[in-house]
């Protein structure tokens, strides 16, 4: 796994025959984060996957594809080259060239997960995934983004079955796509669109602190426009919700980790143990301590 900093986590992973019986296996899963003026793609991947973009390569694998900040070119054999960014989700085909970079002024946020199998085979020969249409302007979603840092993390623990529940991921955000692509089901306003990039930022920062009046700035909007509108749209307002982000990681990383519950509290940059706790306490009437205990007591069930 390469993770040498906060903006980049890759896992690649194997399958044994038992899971290729699946139909469906994941070998690749991760974020970028590329600054501007930075190098693309890294040095650090494997030879399979690293490519020169003038080159560019041909990959074994399936890969989804998504930026979620700044702005690129993509091309492949079947489509010359075209700008894509902010929103754009894009699926590489095993077989067929492909090449693409950030610009080198804007750089971008990419997630990708790579994957083979029958099933997806069986959705390009029957018209779901067309190879000549292979970006998807789908604008941003929260719920897409949530769904690969969830990729990341099942395939970072590595545990029995964990390609099964991968395998569901994909489908997931495949469906999630395209419903949102065919159908035009998502939200073209401007407004909607700097909510749904401000729930990405925080969900990004969740291990850091947020300042949510330079939020705002960043994204154009007034502190007091953006709280009112943030709360319409997500029933919270924007602290709120952060820290309601901040008490799932909490969960999850006292259910499905053993780091005691300071350096768990030091991670989500709570000012203390005690005020973390306290805080934990309140919103699940457990200590930090009681909830780990109950959450492994029942997943033993």
């Amino acid at each position: 796994m390469i993770s040498n900093s906060e903006s980049i986590d890759i896992k690649y992973l194997i399958a044994n025959d038992c899971d290729h019986q699946w139909g469906l296996t994941v070998n690749s899963v991760g974020f970028q984060e590329i600054k501007p003026g930075s190098e693309y793609p890294l040095k650090e991947h494997p030879s399979g996957y690293y490519f020169n973009y003038n080159k560019g390569r041909i990959l074994r694998e399936y890969q989804l594809v998504y930026i979620t900040r700044g702005h690129g070119v993509f091309k492949c054999d079947d489509t010359p080259e075209t700008q894509i960014g902010q929103g754009s989700l894009f699926l590489l085909y095993p077989g067929k060239w492909h090449t693409y970079h950030p610009d080198i002024k804007s750089g971008w946020n990419e997630y990708y997960i790579g994957f083979s199998g029958s099933i997806i085979d069986n959705l390009v020969v029957s018209g779901f995934l067309d190879p000549a249409t292979p970006i998807l302007n789908i604008g941003l979603s929260e719920e897409i983004v949530r769904l690969y840092k969830e990729a990341i993390e099942v395939a970072k623990a590595d545990k029995s079955g964990a390609q099964q529940l991968l395998a569901g991921i994909v489908m997931h955000i495949t469906g999630i796509a395209l419903s949102i692509f065919k159908n035009k089901v998502f939200e073209t306003d401007e407004i909607d669109q700097k909510i749904e990039r401000a729930k990405i930022i925080m969900r990004e920062s969740i291990m850091q602190d947020i300042d949510l009046e330079q939020l705002a700035s960043k994204l154009n909007l007034s502190y007091s426009w953006f709280r009112k509108v943030f709360k319409d749209y997500t029933g919270f307002a924007p602290a709120k919700y952060f820290q309601e982000l901040k008490m799932q990681k909490a969960k999850e990383l006292l259910t499905h980790t053993g780091k005691p519950v300071k350096e768990i509290s030091i991670m989500l940059n709570y000012e203390s143990t005690e005020h973390f706790s306290t805080l934990f306490k309140k919103k699940t009437g457990f200590t930090p301590l009681e909830y780990r205990h109950h959450g492994r007591e029942n997943s033993t069930k």
